[in-house]
């Protein structure tokens, strides 16, 4: 089974994203700052990570610029998903090696959509 890392700083929308990953077909885990994050890819890469920007300790475009620095950091489908509206993050994040960008707020089909266009389903 296919894993997903969902990293945010809000438990709800940790709580909310993981509903909808898993019935997409992924196993799930979840951390709440780009630090924790991390960690866990350091122990096992997950298949995709859906990915906030603005977290305390870590922001989310530290930790796609650290993952991508790990040996096959490569491999994830990062996918950002965060109330940044930017051009520019957009830009910057598609730059440092995310796949895919979701605007908050978000729903089932756009997670899906998203993730389909990626090829994670």
């Amino acid at each position: 089974m296919k894993t997903c890392l969902i990293v945010d700083d809000s438990r709800m929308i940790r709580r909310v994203a993981g509903r909808i990953v898993k019935d997409l077909g992924f196993e799930t885990e979840d951390a709440e700052n780009g630090e924790e994050a991390l960690d866990k890819c350091r122990i096992e890469l997950p298949d995709a990570v859906l990915l906030d920007w603005k977290m305390p300790v870590m922001d989310g475009f530290a930790f796609l610029k650290a993952l991508r620095k790990l040996p096959n950091g490569d491999k994830p489908t990062v996918v950002f998903c965060t109330s940044e509206r930017d051009i520019n993050h957009i830009v910057d994040a598609l730059s440092a090696g995310a796949n895919e960008y979701i605007m908050k707020p978000f729903d089932s089909d756009i997670i899906e959509s998203k993730f389909a266009l990626a090829g994670l389903v």
